[in-house]
Protein backbone atom coordinates (compact mmCIF):
# COMPACT_ATOMS: atom_id res chain seq x y z
CA UNK A 1 0.00 0.00 0.00
CA UNK A 2 1.46 3.49 -1.03
CA UNK A 3 1.36 6.07 1.38
CA UNK A 4 0.69 9.53 1.31
CA UNK A 5 4.61 11.55 2.00
CA UNK A 6 4.41 15.13 2.38
CA UNK A 7 7.75 15.96 2.39
CA UNK A 8 9.16 13.88 -0.25
CA UNK A 9 9.92 15.19 -3.14
CA UNK A 10 7.18 14.46 -6.02
CA UNK A 11 9.36 13.20 -9.43
CA UNK A 12 7.85 12.03 -12.47
CA UNK A 13 7.71 8.06 -11.43
CA UNK A 14 5.55 5.70 -13.99
CA UNK A 15 3.18 6.04 -11.19
CA UNK A 16 2.64 9.99 -11.05
CA UNK A 17 2.76 9.88 -14.57
CA UNK A 18 -0.17 7.81 -15.07
CA UNK A 19 -2.15 9.80 -12.23
CA UNK A 20 -1.65 12.72 -14.07
CA UNK A 21 -5.79 13.66 -15.98
CA UNK A 22 -3.84 15.52 -18.81
CA UNK A 23 -1.81 12.53 -19.61
CA UNK A 24 -3.70 11.58 -22.68
CA UNK A 25 -5.60 8.88 -21.19
CA UNK A 26 -8.99 8.91 -19.68
CA UNK A 27 -10.11 10.84 -16.45
CA UNK A 28 -9.26 9.52 -13.56
CA UNK A 29 -12.39 9.18 -11.55
CA UNK A 30 -12.67 10.38 -7.51
CA UNK A 31 -15.49 9.77 -5.57
CA UNK A 32 -16.48 12.66 -2.62
CA UNK A 33 -18.26 10.83 0.13
CA UNK A 34 -19.56 12.04 2.67
CA UNK A 35 -22.35 11.73 6.01
CA UNK A 36 -25.25 14.36 4.97
CA UNK A 37 -26.41 16.62 2.50
CA UNK A 38 -26.59 20.26 3.53
CA UNK A 39 -25.22 23.73 3.80
CA UNK A 40 -22.82 23.75 6.06
CA UNK A 41 -18.91 23.74 6.10
CA UNK A 42 -17.74 20.03 5.05
CA UNK A 43 -20.38 20.20 2.10
CA UNK A 44 -18.67 23.69 1.47
CA UNK A 45 -15.08 21.98 1.78
CA UNK A 46 -16.04 19.25 -1.06
CA UNK A 47 -18.40 20.96 -3.00
CA UNK A 48 -14.99 23.63 -3.36
CA UNK A 49 -12.42 20.36 -3.92
CA UNK A 50 -14.59 18.99 -6.36
CA UNK A 51 -15.06 22.02 -8.65
CA UNK A 52 -11.55 22.51 -8.42
CA UNK A 53 -10.72 18.92 -9.29
CA UNK A 54 -12.88 19.26 -12.36
CA UNK A 55 -11.40 22.17 -13.21
CA UNK A 56 -8.10 20.40 -13.33
CA UNK A 57 -9.06 17.45 -15.61
CA UNK A 58 -10.36 14.72 -13.04
CA UNK A 59 -13.95 12.98 -13.32
CA UNK A 60 -16.08 14.00 -9.90
CA UNK A 61 -18.50 11.93 -8.35
CA UNK A 62 -20.27 13.35 -5.00
CA UNK A 63 -21.86 10.63 -2.75
CA UNK A 64 -23.69 11.55 0.49
CA UNK A 65 -25.16 8.66 3.01
CA UNK A 66 -28.62 10.68 3.15
CA UNK A 67 -30.35 13.86 2.54
CA UNK A 68 -30.16 16.22 5.49
CA UNK A 69 -31.43 19.42 3.90
CA UNK A 70 -34.32 20.12 1.76
CA UNK A 71 -32.47 23.71 0.40
CA UNK A 72 -29.20 21.18 -0.02
CA UNK A 73 -27.58 23.47 -3.29
CA UNK A 74 -26.28 19.97 -4.63
CA UNK A 75 -23.23 19.85 -6.89
CA UNK A 76 -23.19 18.37 -9.98
CA UNK A 77 -23.07 14.32 -10.23
CA UNK A 78 -24.55 13.79 -6.98
CA UNK A 79 -25.92 9.91 -5.50
CA UNK A 80 -27.33 9.93 -2.46
CA UNK A 81 -27.65 6.26 -0.13
CA UNK A 82 -30.79 6.87 1.57
CA UNK A 83 -33.41 10.04 1.23
CA UNK A 84 -32.87 10.59 5.48
CA UNK A 85 -30.89 9.59 8.48
CA UNK A 86 -31.30 5.79 9.18
CA UNK A 87 -33.68 5.33 11.93
CA UNK A 88 -33.56 1.53 12.76
CA UNK A 89 -31.20 -1.41 11.87
CA UNK A 90 -33.09 -2.28 9.07
CA UNK A 91 -32.50 0.84 7.18
CA UNK A 92 -29.10 1.37 8.15
CA UNK A 93 -28.33 -2.01 6.39
CA UNK A 94 -30.02 -0.85 3.15
CA UNK A 95 -28.18 2.21 3.23
CA UNK A 96 -24.89 0.54 3.31
CA UNK A 97 -26.05 -1.98 0.49
CA UNK A 98 -26.74 0.69 -1.26
CA UNK A 99 -23.50 2.85 -0.31
CA UNK A 100 -21.27 -0.25 -1.13
CA UNK A 101 -23.35 -0.93 -4.94
CA UNK A 102 -22.83 2.73 -5.39
CA UNK A 103 -19.04 2.43 -4.65
CA UNK A 104 -18.53 -0.52 -7.22
CA UNK A 105 -20.50 1.33 -10.40
CA UNK A 106 -19.09 3.94 -9.93
CA UNK A 107 -15.42 2.24 -9.89
CA UNK A 108 -13.61 5.29 -8.85
CA UNK A 109 -9.87 5.59 -8.88
CA UNK A 110 -9.74 7.33 -5.44
CA UNK A 111 -12.22 7.57 -2.82
CA UNK A 112 -11.91 11.23 -0.42
CA UNK A 113 -13.40 10.82 2.62
CA UNK A 114 -15.69 13.57 5.27
CA UNK A 115 -16.60 13.95 8.46
CA UNK A 116 -15.96 10.82 11.08
CA UNK A 117 -18.80 9.12 10.02
CA UNK A 118 -18.13 9.55 6.12
CA UNK A 119 -14.38 8.31 7.24
CA UNK A 120 -15.35 5.51 9.44
CA UNK A 121 -18.48 3.89 7.42
CA UNK A 122 -17.33 5.34 3.84
CA UNK A 123 -13.58 4.01 4.19
CA UNK A 124 -14.74 0.70 5.49
CA UNK A 125 -17.18 0.06 3.19
CA UNK A 126 -14.95 0.97 0.30
CA UNK A 127 -12.02 -1.58 1.73
CA UNK A 128 -14.73 -4.55 1.16
CA UNK A 129 -16.26 -3.48 -2.07
CA UNK A 130 -13.55 -1.74 -3.95
CA UNK A 131 -9.30 -1.34 -3.96
CA UNK A 132 -9.40 2.32 -4.73
CA UNK A 133 -7.17 4.18 -2.11
CA UNK A 134 -9.18 6.21 1.12
CA UNK A 135 -8.02 10.07 1.42
CA UNK A 136 -9.67 10.15 4.94
CA UNK A 137 -10.99 14.46 5.61
CA UNK A 138 -10.75 14.75 9.13
CA UNK A 139 -12.52 17.73 10.14
CA UNK A 140 -14.05 16.15 13.26
CA UNK A 141 -12.37 17.27 17.03
CA UNK A 142 -12.29 14.35 19.23
CA UNK A 143 -14.59 15.70 21.55
CA UNK A 144 -17.55 16.12 18.90
CA UNK A 145 -16.98 11.55 18.43
CA UNK A 146 -19.00 9.30 20.97
CA UNK A 147 -15.82 6.72 22.10
CA UNK A 148 -17.01 4.16 19.64
CA UNK A 149 -16.50 6.24 16.23
CA UNK A 150 -12.93 7.73 17.78
CA UNK A 151 -12.08 3.91 18.67
CA UNK A 152 -13.06 2.94 15.27
CA UNK A 153 -10.95 5.75 13.63
CA UNK A 154 -8.10 5.26 15.32
CA UNK A 155 -7.96 1.58 14.80
CA UNK A 156 -8.74 1.98 10.82
CA UNK A 157 -6.41 4.58 10.77
CA UNK A 158 -3.26 3.37 12.34
CA UNK A 159 -4.02 -0.11 10.03
CA UNK A 160 -4.24 1.35 6.94
CA UNK A 161 -8.14 1.45 5.96
CA UNK A 162 -7.09 5.14 4.97
CA UNK A 163 -3.80 5.80 3.13
CA UNK A 164 -3.97 9.53 3.56
CA UNK A 165 -5.47 11.72 6.42
CA UNK A 166 -5.79 15.36 5.97
CA UNK A 167 -6.18 17.23 9.33
CA UNK A 168 -7.05 21.23 8.58
CA UNK A 169 -5.05 22.83 10.93
CA UNK A 170 -2.37 22.81 12.98
CA UNK A 171 -4.27 22.72 16.20
CA UNK A 172 -5.98 19.86 15.46
CA UNK A 173 -2.48 17.95 14.44
CA UNK A 174 -1.40 19.17 17.93
CA UNK A 175 -4.99 17.30 19.07
CA UNK A 176 -3.97 14.02 17.45
CA UNK A 177 -0.68 13.91 18.65
CA UNK A 178 -1.22 11.32 20.90
CA UNK A 179 -2.55 8.96 18.41
CA UNK A 180 -0.52 5.97 17.34
CA UNK A 181 2.66 6.76 15.60
CA UNK A 182 1.41 4.32 12.20
CA UNK A 183 -2.20 6.61 12.39
CA UNK A 184 0.42 9.97 12.24
CA UNK A 185 2.67 8.65 9.89
CA UNK A 186 -0.08 9.04 7.20
CA UNK A 187 -1.18 12.43 8.60
CA UNK A 188 -0.63 15.67 6.34
CA UNK A 189 -2.18 18.91 6.92
CA UNK A 190 -4.26 20.94 4.57
CA UNK A 191 -5.66 24.04 5.44
CA UNK A 192 -9.01 24.91 3.63
CA UNK A 193 -9.69 26.74 1.05
CA UNK A 194 -13.27 29.07 0.46
CA UNK A 195 -14.85 30.56 -1.62
CA UNK A 196 -14.41 34.66 -1.38
CA UNK A 197 -17.94 35.89 0.09
CA UNK A 198 -17.16 39.72 -1.08
CA UNK A 199 -19.93 41.80 0.04
CA UNK A 200 -21.51 43.21 -3.19
CA UNK A 201 -25.10 44.10 -1.39
CA UNK A 202 -25.58 47.26 0.97
CA UNK A 203 -26.86 46.37 4.30
CA UNK A 204 -29.88 48.37 3.23
CA UNK A 205 -30.55 46.43 0.05
CA UNK A 206 -28.77 42.89 2.26
CA UNK A 207 -31.73 43.19 4.58
CA UNK A 208 -34.60 44.15 2.53
CA UNK A 209 -33.81 39.64 0.68
CA UNK A 210 -34.00 38.64 4.16
CA UNK A 211 -37.32 40.80 4.92
CA UNK A 212 -34.69 41.70 7.94
CA UNK A 213 -35.48 44.93 9.45
CA UNK A 214 -33.40 47.67 8.10
CA UNK A 215 -33.05 50.13 11.36
CA UNK A 216 -31.46 48.12 14.14
CA UNK A 217 -27.98 46.22 15.20
CA UNK A 218 -27.88 43.20 14.30
CA UNK A 219 -25.82 40.26 15.20
CA UNK A 220 -25.98 37.27 13.15
CA UNK A 221 -24.00 33.57 13.14
CA UNK A 222 -24.09 30.77 10.11
CA UNK A 223 -23.40 27.59 11.93
CA UNK A 224 -25.68 23.82 12.17
CA UNK A 225 -28.05 24.61 15.15
CA UNK A 226 -25.87 22.05 17.08
CA UNK A 227 -25.06 22.28 21.24
CA UNK A 228 -21.18 22.29 20.31
CA UNK A 229 -22.05 25.98 18.55
CA UNK A 230 -23.50 27.27 21.84
CA UNK A 231 -25.58 29.14 20.20
CA UNK A 232 -27.66 29.82 23.43
CA UNK A 233 -24.63 32.44 24.48
CA UNK A 234 -25.85 34.47 21.67
CA UNK A 235 -29.66 34.86 22.59
CA UNK A 236 -28.45 35.18 26.03
CA UNK A 237 -27.21 38.73 24.80
CA UNK A 238 -30.81 39.94 24.03
CA UNK A 239 -31.99 40.59 27.49
CA UNK A 240 -29.47 43.29 28.38
CA UNK A 241 -29.54 45.01 24.96
CA UNK A 242 -32.83 45.92 23.43
CA UNK A 243 -31.72 47.23 20.48
CA UNK A 244 -29.67 44.66 19.46
CA UNK A 245 -31.52 41.78 17.67
CA UNK A 246 -30.09 38.44 16.40
CA UNK A 247 -30.45 36.76 12.63
CA UNK A 248 -29.17 32.94 13.01
CA UNK A 249 -28.70 31.09 9.29
CA UNK A 250 -28.75 27.44 9.58
CA UNK A 251 -30.78 24.11 10.22
CA UNK A 252 -30.17 21.64 13.54
CA UNK A 253 -31.37 19.19 15.97
CA UNK A 254 -30.65 21.99 18.78
CA UNK A 255 -33.57 24.48 16.70
CA UNK A 256 -36.19 23.69 19.36
CA UNK A 257 -34.01 23.96 22.97
CA UNK A 258 -32.89 27.76 21.33
CA UNK A 259 -36.47 28.54 20.38
CA UNK A 260 -37.45 27.87 24.03
CA UNK A 261 -34.83 29.65 25.23
CA UNK A 262 -36.04 33.01 23.36
CA UNK A 263 -39.11 32.54 24.57
CA UNK A 264 -38.22 31.94 28.26
CA UNK A 265 -36.05 35.09 27.59
CA UNK A 266 -38.65 37.22 26.02
CA UNK A 267 -36.13 37.82 22.99
CA UNK A 268 -38.43 35.84 20.30
CA UNK A 269 -39.40 39.16 18.53
CA UNK A 270 -35.72 40.18 18.25
CA UNK A 271 -34.60 36.40 17.41
CA UNK A 272 -34.82 35.62 13.23
CA UNK A 273 -34.74 32.47 12.01
CA UNK A 274 -33.33 32.23 8.78
CA UNK A 275 -32.88 28.66 7.70
CA UNK A 276 -30.26 27.25 5.80
CA UNK A 277 -28.90 29.38 3.25
CA UNK A 278 -26.88 28.46 0.76
CA UNK A 279 -23.35 29.04 -0.38
CA UNK A 280 -24.14 31.22 -2.91
CA UNK A 281 -26.47 33.55 -0.61
CA UNK A 282 -24.22 33.86 1.82
CA UNK A 283 -22.80 36.89 1.17
CA UNK A 284 -25.70 38.56 0.94
CA UNK A 285 -26.62 36.88 4.68
CA UNK A 286 -22.87 38.41 6.19
CA UNK A 287 -23.78 41.97 4.49
CA UNK A 288 -26.92 42.22 6.88
CA UNK A 289 -25.06 42.06 9.86
CA UNK A 290 -22.89 44.16 12.04
CA UNK A 291 -21.11 42.20 13.99
CA UNK A 292 -20.14 38.40 13.14
CA UNK A 293 -20.92 36.10 16.62
CA UNK A 294 -19.18 33.00 16.81
CA UNK A 295 -19.68 31.54 20.40
CA UNK A 296 -18.64 27.82 19.53
CA UNK A 297 -17.06 25.73 22.17
CA UNK A 298 -15.25 22.94 19.69
CA UNK A 299 -14.08 23.80 15.80
CA UNK A 300 -11.25 22.14 13.87
CA UNK A 301 -11.20 25.00 11.75
CA UNK A 302 -14.43 27.60 11.56
CA UNK A 303 -14.81 27.91 7.91
CA UNK A 304 -18.26 30.38 8.80
CA UNK A 305 -16.26 32.87 10.97
CA UNK A 306 -13.08 32.94 8.36
CA UNK A 307 -15.89 33.55 5.87
CA UNK A 308 -17.08 36.31 7.83
CA UNK A 309 -13.98 38.28 8.53
CA UNK A 310 -12.80 37.65 5.29
CA UNK A 311 -15.97 39.71 3.96
CA UNK A 312 -15.04 42.83 6.21
CA UNK A 313 -18.08 42.03 9.07
CA UNK A 314 -16.51 42.62 12.37
CA UNK A 315 -16.49 39.69 14.31
CA UNK A 316 -16.10 38.00 17.95
CA UNK A 317 -15.15 34.38 18.18
CA UNK A 318 -14.58 32.00 21.14
CA UNK A 319 -11.19 32.17 22.13
CA UNK A 320 -9.91 28.79 20.84
CA UNK A 321 -6.63 28.29 19.97
CA UNK A 322 -7.61 26.88 16.48
CA UNK A 323 -9.80 29.84 15.97
CA UNK A 324 -6.49 32.18 16.86
CA UNK A 325 -4.52 30.07 14.15
CA UNK A 326 -6.79 30.46 11.94
CA UNK A 327 -7.84 33.62 11.93
CA UNK A 328 -4.92 35.63 12.40
CA UNK A 329 -2.46 36.92 8.90
CA UNK A 330 0.87 37.57 9.88
CA UNK A 331 0.85 37.27 13.63
CA UNK A 332 -1.96 39.86 13.11
CA UNK A 333 -5.89 39.36 14.38
CA UNK A 334 -8.81 39.28 11.76
CA UNK A 335 -11.61 39.03 15.13
CA UNK A 336 -11.82 39.55 18.32
CA UNK A 337 -11.38 36.80 20.67
CA UNK A 338 -12.85 36.47 23.63
CA UNK A 339 -14.13 33.75 26.84
CA UNK A 340 -17.44 33.54 25.52
CA UNK A 341 -19.23 31.59 28.10
CA UNK A 342 -18.32 34.70 30.26
CA UNK A 343 -22.06 36.62 29.34
CA UNK A 344 -20.26 39.96 30.33
CA UNK A 345 -17.23 39.26 28.53
CA UNK A 346 -18.96 38.44 25.28
CA UNK A 347 -21.41 41.43 25.63
CA UNK A 348 -18.68 43.52 26.11
CA UNK A 349 -16.89 42.32 23.08
CA UNK A 350 -19.62 43.19 20.63
CA UNK A 351 -20.52 46.38 22.04
CA UNK A 352 -16.75 47.29 21.64
CA UNK A 353 -16.93 46.30 18.08
CA UNK A 354 -19.80 48.62 17.51
CA UNK A 355 -18.63 51.56 19.16
CA UNK A 356 -14.81 51.30 18.38
CA UNK A 357 -14.60 51.78 14.59
CA UNK A 358 -10.77 52.20 14.76
CA UNK A 359 -10.32 48.84 15.91
CA UNK A 360 -13.71 47.23 13.61
CA UNK A 361 -10.97 48.90 10.42
CA UNK A 362 -8.08 47.65 11.91
CA UNK A 363 -9.22 43.83 11.70
CA UNK A 364 -11.34 44.00 8.40
CA UNK A 365 -7.61 45.66 7.25
CA UNK A 366 -6.10 42.46 8.36
CA UNK A 367 -8.42 39.98 7.02
CA UNK A 368 -7.58 41.40 3.83
CA UNK A 369 -5.26 38.54 3.82
CA UNK A 370 -7.01 35.55 4.55
CA UNK A 371 -8.21 35.09 1.15
CA UNK A 372 -4.57 34.75 0.15
CA UNK A 373 -3.33 32.12 3.51
CA UNK A 374 -6.64 30.31 2.33
CA UNK A 375 -6.83 29.71 -1.13
CA UNK A 376 -9.08 27.53 -2.89
CA UNK A 377 -6.54 26.63 -5.53
CA UNK A 378 -3.52 25.87 -3.07
CA UNK A 379 -6.11 23.63 -1.29
CA UNK A 380 -6.89 21.94 -4.78
CA UNK A 381 -3.25 21.74 -5.63
CA UNK A 382 -2.32 19.80 -2.04
CA UNK A 383 -5.02 16.89 -2.80
CA UNK A 384 -3.93 16.62 -6.84
CA UNK A 385 -0.28 16.22 -5.03
CA UNK A 386 -2.11 13.64 -2.61
CA UNK A 387 -3.88 11.69 -5.58
CA UNK A 388 -0.78 11.57 -7.30
CA UNK A 389 0.73 9.38 -4.93
CA UNK A 390 -1.44 7.06 -3.68
CA UNK A 391 -3.35 6.57 -6.75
Amino acid sequence: MLHYQPNKQLGETSATALARPDNGGPKLHVLLAQTQAENAGAQEISRLLGAGLTARGYRVTNLFFFRKSDSFDEPPDTLYCAQSRPGNPVTLLQMLRTLGRHIRATRPDAVLTFQHFGNVIGGGVTRLVSRAPVVANQVSSAMSMSWPVRTADIVMGSLGFFDCITLNSKDMQREYSRYPAAYRSRMVHVPHGFDDKALTLSKEAARQRFNLPPDCVLLGCAARLHPHKRLDLAIRLLPDQPSWRLALAGQGADEARLRQLANDLNVSDRLHWLGEIPPSRMADFLACLDVFVFPTQAETFGLAAVEAANAGVPSVVTDLPVLREVLSYEGRPTALFVDASDHAKLSAAVSTLLTDKHLSDELRQNAKGLRLRYSVDAMVDEYVRILEQVI
